[in-house]
């Protein structure tokens, strides 16, 4: 009788696994992550570029691979929607030049870096604007792919104020207001004067001063110290003066 309830048990396991396989929870589908909402960065350039040179690895202590919002895909579409072309010379390129996911013991970390660069028609680099964020989850993981998603999570909410950010205080002069018409792009500003900043922000690129703007201070030697040009005019050289003779009278006018 022992012998018998023993094989009638060897017997149920398959059907017992089968069971509870059957109650196990379906994967999970993590949504992709979406950047579109944001306000778009308008470009005075003709085209937006984009590449990585960061390469992800599959060796420990990289954990990359096991995280269901890839980080190098999540950086190239906060790229590809948040940056657009408005311009009609140059270009921008928009690097990934981090975006690591790594584990040594209980602790997780995620640094993700990013560089925007802007070249002239002529192929000139006027300047560039680089941000990075990086973050860390310390303690037992119970699920590796439900927490490097919202480690990605977090750490791309921040990156896309970071970049904001970074972009508008270095590159403010190359960046359209909505509706704004684009200007013309210059390799580099003239007499070598640094660019103004914009809206009170850093400057960390080269271009063209807004039409007439001028600098205050005293006016320089040989400009006419009264009276002001029309804008977008050019400099008008001092006119001499003319002697003119008095006019002459007939004999016996006074």
């Amino acid at each position: 009788m022992t012998i018998r309830l023993a094989r009638r048990a060897v017997l149920l396991v398959p059907f017992a696994l089968a069971a509870c396989g059957g109650e196990e929870a379906a994967p999970v589908a993590y949504p992709r992550l979406d950047y579109s909402y944001l306000p778009q960065l308008r470009l005075n350039v003709a085209r937006v570029a984009i590449e990585q040179h960061f390469i992800p690895s599959d060796i420990p202590p990289s954990v990359s691979r096991y995280d269901p919002a890839s980080p190098t895909a999540a950086l190239r579409r906060m790229g590809e929607e948040r940056l657009g072309a408005f311009g009609s010379a140059g270009k921008a390129v928009y690097v990934i030049t981090d975006a690591a996911l790594t584990r040594e013991g209980d602790t997780i970390t995620g640094t993700f870096a990013v560089r925007l660069e802007i070249y002239t028609s002529a192929g000139t680099r006027a300047g560039f604007a680089e941000a990075s964020v990086s973050r860390q989850i310390a303690g037992s993981v119970h699920n590796l792919s439900a927490t490097l998603y919202q480690l990605t999570q977090q750490i791309m909410a921040r990156m896309n104020v970071e970049f904001e950010y970074q972009v508008r205080r270095a590159l403010g002069t190359w960046l359209l207001a909505p509706g704004a018409a684009a200007q013309p792009v210059t390799a580099a500003p003239i007499s070598g004067a640094p660019v103004p900043p914009a809206s009170g922000l850093g400057s960390g690129a080269t271009g063209s001063v807004p039409t007439g703007s001028a600098p205050t201070g005293s006016a320089p030697t040989g400009s006419a110290p009264t009276g002001s040009a029309p804008a977008g005019s050019a400099a008008l050289a001092p006119i001499p003066l003319v002697p003119v003779a008095p006019p002459v009278l007939p004999p016996g006018a006074h």
